[in-house]
Order: C-alpha cells, then structure tokens, then sequence
C-alpha cells in the first residue's frame, strides 16, 4: 500500500492515517467514497487538475460535494481561464489515474490551492494516490508538505 504520496510524508514525517475503501461496487465517485469511509462530504477533498491559458498546470482541492468555479480557479492562480485537463492526460502528467489522483507525489510539483472551507477542518481526507486508499491528515500539514495556498475555490 505504499504509494508515492504515502512514502513523500513519510520522508517528511507527515502524521497520516490511511483508510481503505472497497471498490468493487464501481462506486468511487467522492460523495461514495466519504459514504464508505464515514466521514463528510465537507471533509473529503478531490484532486482536480487544470491547465490555465498560458498552458501552465495548476491544481486545486475541493469538497467531493462542491464543484471548482473556474472564475475564482482562474483568479487566484492570475489566468484569464483555467479548465479541467482531459481524463486521458492525467496519468501522463500526474503519475496518478483518474479516482486516485493525490495533491501529494505528483511527478512535478504544480501550483496547489485548497478551498478555504479546509480552514475549519481538524483532518482533511485527500487521495493517497490509488484507487481505494485514501488518506486523513491536518490540513496544515498537508498545505506544507505540498506548498499549497488557500483560496475560496467553490461555486
């Protein structure tokens, strides 16, 4: 269950817990998953990755329930538009599949942002870079282990 994302926080003594989930349902959508893990859906985060006008990758963590507004995307991150890159580019780019995509080891360290709703969150679950395996942790540590700023990012 090592993944790249679990072996970065280790290297950097990130405190983490590691939660699987059972995938053979098909159901991996994140307001399933934070279903099958127990937790809200206001404390489970996807990982969507983007790329602005200038071609520059950025990514940005949301609530599973919420949806990215690309105006806000596109303001914090200073581009005219940002859009979601196509589900056939994202292995290429991030290392990771699509539903188990984690901010955290990606093969080159994008710009990252996090909503500002994770300002009132003790733990924050992200992918932990597999299908089925998620991972909880202090938003704190998480924005430090990857660089990332927080913006609010919601529609």
């Amino acid at each position: 269950m090592k993944t790249n994302a679990v072996r970065i926080l280790d290297a950097k003594k990130v405190d983490y817990e590691l939660i699987t989930y059972e995938i053979g349902d098909g159901k991996i959508d994140g307001i399933s998953v934070a279903e099958k893990i127990g937790r809200s859906p206001e404390s489970v985060y996807k990982t969507l990755v983007t790329a602005g006008a200038s071609r520059q990758n950025y990514v940005f963590l949301v609530p599973v329930h919420e949806e990215l507004d690309p105006k806000k995307a596109a303001k914090a991150v200073g581009e005219k538009k940002v859009e979601l890159i196509p589900v056939k580019e994202i292995q290429k780019l991030t290392g990771y599949v699509k539903g188990g995509c984690s901010p955290v080891g990606m093969k080159k360290a994008f710009p990252t942002f996090l909503d500002s709703g994770v300002k009132g969150l003790q733990k924050v679950v992200v992918s932990a870079g597999k299908i089925g395996l998620q991972m909880e942790l202090n938003p704190e540590d998480l924005m430090e282990a990857i660089g990332a700023k927080v913006e609010d990012l919601k529609k």
